[in-house]
């Protein structure tokens, strides 16, 4: 497994891609997707919603627990992938690519997050 350097990471197991004109991308780390087993359900903030830096944004629900999606920067939601909503089956088989979860345009991003090898060595893979 390995961790896309372009990206930064969150210790809750989220990805953030840089920001293009304000806004990210936002998905679950490979990692995350393997620990939770098959997504079933996905619920994602909507559109104009203002998430915070740490705090729950929405939920992945999979065969084993329901486990909460957090949010790695403070914004506001600009889409949330609809693909993820309709076959929650993309988190597991694309979490870096077609299993991205949502966009934000970023007001605030905190401090603490891991580059790909900072997380890489968090996680101990």
């Amino acid at each position: 497994m390995s961790n896309p350097q372009q990206l930064r990471y969150s210790k809750e197991h989220e990805w953030l891609s840089a920001t293009e004109d304000g806004v990210a991308t936002v998905g679950i780390t490979e990692h995350a997707a393997g620990a939770l087993g098959d997504v079933v359900f996905v619920q994602l903030p909507e559109v104009g919603d203002t998430v915070t830096a740490g705090e729950p944004c929405g939920e992945l629900e999979s065969t084993k627990s329901v486990s909460d999606l957090y949010a790695p920067v403070s914004g506001e939601i600009t889409e949330v992938n609809q693909d993820v909503v309709d076959d929650p089956a993309l988190v597991n088989s694309a979490p870096f690519e077609g299993g991205w979860l949502f966009r934000v345009r970023v007001t605030e991003e905190p401090e603490e997050l891991l580059s790909a090898d900072e997380y890489t060595a968090f996680t101990g893979e």
